[in-house]
């Protein structure tokens, strides 16, 4: 088959298949992305360097395992222990989990697999709504409904963490509902018909089959989740009662590193003020620890995928 002739203008122009000004431009629009990503990483390294500045300096003073397993905060007489804030950290976390972690679970399984399309363009704005709900307005709810009734049925004040794990497993709904949601989408449809040709139920072929399927994108939302329910401050705030001690109920006052944080920056000073910045560091790496591990599970993810 002879050549296509080429035709004289095209060829005067010798064949230019990109103009000068369209490589200008994808060469400045990827110089602008590469911009974005080095202001993205250069804002955590700013921060974690300033709080790190300012922070350091207790764990010289105090000690690292002093200001991490002392038991007694009164900066007023020197006593820097976070041990009881990193408590009440922990069970308000763990609590919201508890209850927040089926709930936002179930509502992503009747999204992805149950609701009609009628149904879930209803439900699924609801849901992400709860997340646009500003947190001081979760901590109203919390302390004008939920602490008398919990103080009812406790005979307390209705502070303490039994209030505050209601309040953060609402909070941390959306984000695992959402992260579990996509998982249990990415899911090949061809599993969902062996396993209905197979003959099993709807239910069946939800526990049995995807689920397990999905359990790492759920396993990363809950982690994610976690991350929300421990850096959670004013809606926390407004319903722990903060008191830095080791509670003797769950109906009791507590605190927590974020809510110790937001009621003595204010008039901190001296040592009192870089042990708040200590307590930051602290969250600071906890954030980082929950985001490695989601990346490592998500490498292993991939790796077993691989692997099959």
């Amino acid at each position: 088959m002879p050549p296509t002739p080429v035709p004289p203008a095209a060829e005067s122009r010798g064949l230019q298949l990109v103009s000068r000004s369209t490589y200008l431009k994808e060469l400045a629009l990827k110089n602008l992305f590469l911009v974005c990503a080095c202001v993205a990483v250069a804002g955590v390294a700013l921060i974690f360097a300033f709080v790190g500045l300012r922070g350091w300096p207790i764990f010289a003073t105090v000690g690292p395992w002093s200001f991490l397993t002392g038991t007694e905060w009164n900066p007023t007489g020197a006593e820097y222990g976070i041990l009881p804030l990193i408590y009440g950290s922990v069970v308000v976390m763990l609590g919201a989990l508890v209850i927040g972690t089926p709930l936002a679970v179930g509502t992503a399984i009747f999204l992805s697999e149950i609701a009609t399309p009628r149904v879930r363009s209803i439900v699924r704005p609801a849901v992400e709504l709860l997340a646009g709900i500003p947190s001081v307005i979760y901590g109203f709810f919390g302390l004008i409904i939920l602490r008398p009734i919990v103080a009812n049925f406790t005979d307390g004040l209705g502070f303490g963490a039994v209030t505050a794990w209601f309040i953060l497993a609402i909070m941390i709904v959306p984000t695992i509902a959402a992260i579990s949601e996509d998982a249990l989408r990415s899911i090949p449809p061809g599993i969902r018909e062996a396993s209905y040709a197979m003959g099993a139920t709807t239910w069946q072929t939800i526990y049995k089959v995807l689920v397990p399927a999905a359990k790492i994108g759920i396993i990363d939302a809950i982690i994610l989740g976690m991350g929300r329910a421990i850096g959670e401050t004013m809606a926390v705030l407004m319903v722990v009662g903060n008191a830095p001690v080791f509670p003797e109920s769950i109906s009791e006052p507590i605190a927590t590193l974020t809510t110790q944080i937001v009621m003595d920056m204010p008039y901190a000073a001296g040592d009192h003020r870089t042990a708040l910045f200590g307590m930051a560091i602290i969250l600071f790496l906890v954030s980082m620890g929950l985001v490695a591990l989601v990346r490592l599970i998500s490498r292993f993810q991939t790796a077993m995928e691989s692997g099959r």
